[in-house]
């Protein structure tokens, strides 16, 4: 698969986690945070909660949209939530932060199969 239609695949995932979170009630606050360390694809909030998402999407028949997801990249989202905390004048300030994994699977369409959203994940 070409790089295009990876990045492509995975803006329609991120797409269709961000309306899924809002659908939950969940405000997205970022999208695509970028730092040396790495990048958190969505940072939602429902005003008791800060949720920082990591989204793998992947298309039916290959492996399972978690599966990818290892220790080491747990450890530089959590770095990397802790530099977009730093920089958040304005960020809510909630009791609880969690790190939730959503899964995406599109068939060859680009219809969504399967969303599965895994609280807590990391």
């Amino acid at each position: 698969m070409t790089t295009d239609l990876r990045h492509h695949l995975g803006r329609l995932g991120e797409h269709l986690a961000g309306e899924h979170l809002e659908r939950l009630g969940y405000a997205i606050l970022t999208r695509n945070y970028r730092t040396r360390w790495g990048e958190i694809d969505v940072v939602a909030c429902d005003g008791a909660r800060i949720l920082f998402c990591e989204v793998r999407t992947r298309r039916t028949g290959s492996s399972g949209p978690f599966d990818g997801l290892r220790e080491a990249q747990c450890r530089r989202l959590r770095r990397t939530a802790v530099t977009w905390l730093q920089e958040q004048e304005q960020r809510p300030h909630v009791s609880e932060l969690r790190f939730d994994a959503i899964g995406v699977t599109i068939d060859p369409t680009g219809r969504l199969v399967a969303l599965e959203h895994l609280e807590g994940a990391f």
